[in-house]
């Protein structure tokens, strides 16, 4: 210590010297003298003993000066604020030649001293801030010269020095000395520490001059990365002009693409037109089919007319044939010339519309065979048939598809101009049928398929136009059979105005349709977008979805969430994940449950329908929205179906962990602490709100969801193929693998999320979470339980055992962890005593339960629970003060899961038969807490046994400890043998007849008021009359309150339960009237409520009132006195003996002539006791 204190010494006087601090290196002097402390101040001595520095002439010159006193030094420094004045204007003419002055000083090191004999070397002698600065900045060393922030940390650590060394006068000296820093204010450096400058020595010691050297280069090459850096950020500004100027390009580009896609919406409009126009032609076209079809009817009619059949047909001149032949001829050559019209016609569009406006209409083709031949007798008949065709023009049209095609049928005509397929009678004299001489004419099947199309249009229209009229007028139960007939309106009609309506129509078929009728619309919808195709669907029915989104019927609403899953299949890719996913979104915010619970299930759905993962994170948040909904329904089916969706579609279970667990935490970090006291442990816990407490509740739910995805994960990614090939899923875990990862540096990123992150996360969270937040905590053990399931009891014993063993403050062995995540195990073990309670009060209960609590840790967990609550108390002598209620707690926390009580109760009995004091005090004390989470067995067989034998103990503490215990079990069961058995043992507590056993067994039984049977109640109002009646000698004014006191408690709690009118006459009324004699004793408010009490019991009659507070108390009541000896009621008898024994109150019969109105209206709210007499009273009057 001496070494140390010299070397700090030393390091001062080298500091001191070196910053030219003279002045407190010469106060320094004299104070190491004074101290004996010589070796120190040798090198002081030959300092100021060097003639070089200090002149013997100019000391024995100082020496010759005067003594200052007080009033000497009070005038000097007068004098000095006045050279200070006129300095302050020398020094601002003398600006320039103070600068040339500092140079020269940075020069003069050698002889500072001499430099500054010539002005004031006293106490006064105040040097300017220039000065001073000036004397520093020409002091140097190896590491270069100091720094301005070294200087004042160092002026700081030697002003802390020479203080606690005791160096007062010196460090008064420094104060003055060092004029350009404020040395009671040390800025927050690094260099702010402590004790600085031990921690410096000690740092020097720990260093070399290499590491010096090196912190110097460190130092330089920062100051070139600052210099790099700000080179960088220049050409960081250059690149962001370089992209304005590109964004700027970008726009110009996007408003030329807008240019030409608005070019190309013309050229599709013209396009449009062009078809619009096509069709027109083509019906004008059809018209002039019709039109010559009919003419060549008409013809062939006229023709017919005028044939007159002969008998012999053998004698038809050639030249009829000819003439004939010639007729048929300029017939072909005309409709040659209207093939060449309708070809120009169509010219222009048909190229690029070819494949999709083929025609497949055939014309009806007149074709004569140059071997048949129809003959007649009238050479009139060809030449009639050549002037109706040249009179005809433009007649017919041969198909272009078949212009040649011979027909073998043979012709059917009529006189009267009509033709019929397929045959047809007429009369022989009239008409010859020629088999082998024919003319043919094929029926035009464009002209039937035209009018088919016409009429079935109409047909659709009537039917679009009929059923938004018929659907109000049909019952909502038999609307869905309309469903066919709207379907086939929607995908036929041509109008797309109609059909948006008719799909309104369908969409609100039914104004709330329940499950099975939205079944049978998403059915009708899904069919009608597979017929209609995807251009269709999100054009017409998508859009019925985004109407129906905000309807005031939640109906309508599921019916928009149901179609979001159901209709992405039959559209675009790229419609799935912007136009239904945004449908979606907004639905998660819809006010209805089912909505919500809808929108999360279609979502799950959707996912595999997306194109590809650019929406995952917007999709991720909605999964974690969803999990932490409000409502329960919401919550499952997120959990069951969404959740494993986003797992399967997006394959980021990492991610998605790491935001879990963040999520988890951050919800109970946001809340507000317990306490406000800084450093205690209630400011540790936070104060869960209703949301944060249902937050963390799904999410951890959510954790344990996800655990059989980790595990599954972590066998695919085992860094040990042997193993993973030859182990199943069950076995896979065990001590080998654990010792290949203990021993080998291999990444297994799955696996060690378990306990590098998972594990302290759940601790850490354990520790924020009060002792009431026991639904948490159990949500957290069955997590671990789930662990433990998965990952087999190797994993148990070897990883999470010694994980929590260490956060509880145990040891633990830590072998076959992974060396690389050691360290961070070791750092969640306990460092101060807060963090100790926190420990026992948060993560002992997860070690007992989720740790030791699994099925094959039940050994273990026995003998832990030993060691804990016997073998350290008898070790001990007591549990610590601060454990025992975290002790008990975590105890408690572990019997709300029945398949331990054994064990605990096991150990209880130990401790009940034990001989140590505070071991049973502490036993009963846990029976105590255990008793709301046994059932009646246990309580009968384990719990009163054991409560009867402490209560029968000859320790008064023991026995008091009980009685508490006994109350509890009557707060928690009503069966009858128990409730007999506390009666029998509460008294004999009140046997003992000592003040203690009276208030612990009456505030026992209070509690258990609310709770317990009629019988209990009466047996403590038997027990309150009989201690009230009994008179108390007891002189402390203090216990006879406390007496009271619990008396009055009992009584405001029996009497807000349903008491039997006997009991309020025979114990409660008298009890009350026994407290009252001793009002000192009393509570003030105590006292009023028992007034209230009886004054409410007496049915209100100021009769009754006067009765109790006269008669009982032996004064006159304030009622009494308030309406007088001739008042309302008379006067009322106030000589009772107080001494009288109290019995109870009997009401006193009216005479006739006192009875009155207000009586009678008072009487009608007396109680049952008071009721009776009063009836027989009025009849016996009337």
């Amino acid at each position: 210590m001496d070494v140390e204190r010299s070397s700090l010494c030393n390091c001062v006087v080298n500091f001191l010297l070196e910053e030219n601090y003279l002045l407190s290196a010469f106060e320094l002097l004299h104070e190491l003298l004074d101290d004996g402390r010589d070796a120190q101040a040798i090198r002081l001595k030959d300092f100021f003993s060097n003639p070089s520095q200090f002149p013997p002439d100019q000391i024995s010159r100082f020496n010759t000066l005067r003594v200052a006193d007080p009033q000497s030094l009070l005038e000097e420094k007068e004098i000095v604020v006045e050279k200070l004045a006129i300095s302050e204007y020398e020094l601002r003419l003398a600006h320039e030649d103070l600068l040339r002055l500092r140079a020269e000083l940075q020069k003069r090191t050698e002889s500072p001293l001499n430099e500054s004999s010539g002005s004031h070397l006293d106490v006064s002698a105040s040097e300017d801030p220039t000065h001073q600065q000036g004397k520093r900045d020409y002091s140097f060393s190896d590491l270069g010269h100091l720094k301005e922030t070294e200087r004042r940390d160092l002026n700081c650590a030697v002003k802390e020095y020479l203080l606690l060394a005791g160096y007062r006068l010196t460090a008064m000296t420094f104060y003055e000395e060092v004029t350009d820093q404020d040395l009671d204010v040390w800025k927050n450096t690094p260099a702010c520490v402590p004790d600085a400058l031990r921690h410096y020595y000690y740092e020097y010691l720990s260093s070399t001059a290499e590491a010096a050297e090196e912190k110097m280069s460190i130092l330089r090459e920062r100051e070139s990365l600052l210099k790099e850096n700000e080179s960088l950020s220049n050409e960081k500004e250059s690149l962001l002009k370089n992209k304005d100027l590109a964004d700027g390009q970008i726009i110009a580009l996007t408003k030329s693409l807008e240019a030409f896609q608005k070019d190309i919406k013309d050229k599709e409009i013209l396009v449009q037109d062009l078809k619009q126009s096509l069709e027109l032609q083509r019906k004008e076209l059809n018209e002039c089919r019709a039109e010559i079809t009919s003419l060549k009817m008409h013809i062939e009619g006229s023709r017919a007319g005028r044939v007159r059949v002969g008998g012999d047909t053998e004698n038809v001149q050639a030249s009829e044939i000819d003439n004939y032949k010639a007729e048929i001829k300029s017939l072909q050559r005309e409709i040659e010339r209207l093939k060449v019209g309708n070809s120009i016609i169509e010219s222009p569009i048909e190229s690029d519309f070819h494949q999709k406006e083929v025609t497949q209409t055939e014309e009806q083709v007149v074709e004569i065979h140059e071997d048949k031949v129809v003959t007649s007798h009238s050479t009139d008949l060809v030449s009639g048939v050549s002037n109706s065709v040249n009179a005809e023009g433009q007649a017919l049209v041969v198909s272009t598809n078949k212009p040649k095609e011979v027909s073998h049928q043979p012709l059917i005509s009529s006189f009267n101009g009509t033709v019929a397929e397929n045959g047809g009678n007429v009369p022989k004299n009239d008409f010859v049928l020629l088999p082998e001489d024919s003319v043919q004419i094929i029926e035009p099947e464009c002209a039937r398929e035209t009018v088919s199309e016409k009429m079935g249009l109409e047909t659709i229209q009537t039917l679009s136009d009929a059923l938004p009229k018929i659907v109000p007028y049909v019952l909502i139960n038999h609307r869905e059979e309309l469903l066919p007939l709207i379907m086939c309106a929607i995908e036929r009609h041509p109008d797309s105005n109609t059909r948006d309506s008719l799909t309104h129509t369908l969409f609100n078929l039914i104004k709330r349709p329940d499950e099975q009728q939205r079944r049978i619309i998403m059915d009708a919808c899904v069919n009608l977008a597979k017929n209609v195709g995807e251009m269709r669907t999100e054009s017409e029915l998508l859009p019925q979805c985004w109407e129906q989104i905000n309807h005031m019927y939640e109906e309508r609403r599921l019916l928009v969430a149901q179609s979001c899953g159901e209709l992405a299949e039959f559209v675009r890719p790229e419609i799935r994940d912007s136009l239904i996913l945004s449908i979606v979104q907004q639905l998660v915010e819809d006010s209805a449950t089912v909505v919500r619970e809808a929108a999360a299930h279609n979502l799950a759905l959707l996912l595999p329908l997306f194109p590809n993962m650019d929406k995952y994170f917007k999709v991720e948040e909605l999964m974690f929205q969803m999990v932490c909904d409000p409502s329960g329904v919401v919550v499952e089916t997120s959990l069951k179906e969404l959740v494993p969706a986003v797992l399967l579609w997006g394959n980021k279970l990492d991610h998605i962990l790491r935001v879990l667990l963040s999520h988890i935490l951050g919800s109970a970090q946001r809340c507000q602490p317990l306490s406000g006291v800084e450093g205690s442990v209630d400011s540790h816990l936070r104060v869960l709100g209703e949301r944060e407490r249902w937050n963390i509740d799904v999410l951890l739910r959510m954790l344990t969801e996800l655990l059989p995805f980790v595990h599954q994960k972590a066998i695919e990614t085992c860094p040990f193929p042997s193993i993973a090939g030859s182990e199943s899923a069950g076995s896979l875990f065990n001590t080998s693998l654990l010792e290949l990862c203990a021993g080998g540096c291999v990444d297994w990123p799955t696996f060690d999320w378990l306990h590098v992150d998972c594990f302290p996360d759940m601790i850490q969270l354990a520790c924020l979470l009060p002792q009431k937040e026991d639904h948490l905590r159990n949500r957290i053990t069955k997590f671990l339980l789930t662990v433990s399931e998965l990952f087999g009891d190797h994993y148990l014993r070897h990883i999470m055992l010694p994980v929590f063993l260490v956060a509880v403050g145990d040891g633990a062995d830590l072998s076959l962890c992974p060396s690389s995540i050691q360290l961070r195990i070791k750092g969640l073990r306990p460092k101060t005593t807060v963090a100790e309670r926190l420990a026992t009060m948060c993560v002992l209960p997860l070690l007992l339960a989720g740790v030791l609590g699994a099925t094959s840790r039940h050994e273990q967990l026995e003998e832990y629970l030993r060691k804990l609550l016997v073998q350290n108390t008898l070790r001990e002598g007591a549990w610590s003060a601060h454990r025992t209620a975290e002790l008990i707690d975590s105890v408690r926390f572990l019997c709300t899961f029945e398949e331990h009580h054994g064990i605990i109760f096991n150990i209880l009995w130990e401790m009940v038969v034990s001989s140590n004091i505070n071991m049973k005090i502490s036993a009963a004390n846990l029976l105590k807490v255990l008793v709301p989470y046994i059932d009646v067995k246990v309580a009968s067989t384990h719990v009163l046994p054991a409560l009867v034998t402490l209560g029968s103990d000859q320790n008064l503490n023991v026995k008091y400890a009980s009685i508490d215990a006994f109350g509890a079990v009557a707060q928690h069961f009503k069966n009858d043998m128990i409730v007999d058995k506390i009666r029998v043992q509460m008294d004999a507590f009140l046997e003992d007849g000592s003040h203690e056993a009276t208030v612990a067994v009456v505030r026992a039984l209070v509690v258990a008021v609310p709770h317990t049977t009629q019988r209990l109640r009466d047996y403590l109002l038997t027990k309150i009359l009989q201690l009230t009646t009994v008179s108390t000698h007891e002189s402390d004014v203090m216990r006879r309150s406390e007496r009271a006191n619990a008396f009055c408690e009992s009584i405001r709690a029996l009497d807000a339960t349903d008491l039997p009118t006997t009991s309020v006459r025979d114990f409660l009324l008298p009890a009350i009237q026994n407290l009252l004699k001793d009002s000192d004793a009393l509570d003030p408010a105590h006292k009023e409520a028992l007034e209230v009490i009886l004054k409410e019991h007496s049915g209100g009659t100021l009769e009754t009132i006067s009765k109790v507070m006269g008669a009982h108390l032996g004064l006159a009541s304030s009622m009494s006195s308030f309406f007088g000896e001739s008042g309302l009621l008379g006067k009322k008898d106030t000589s009772v003996d107080p001494s009288e024994p109290i019995i109870p109150l009997q009401p006193t019969p009216q005479t006739p002539s006192e009875d009155t109105r207000f009586k009678r209206i008072m009487r009608g709210n007396f109680g049952d006791m008071l009721r009776g007499k009063g009836k027989g009273h009025e009849e016996s009057t009337s």
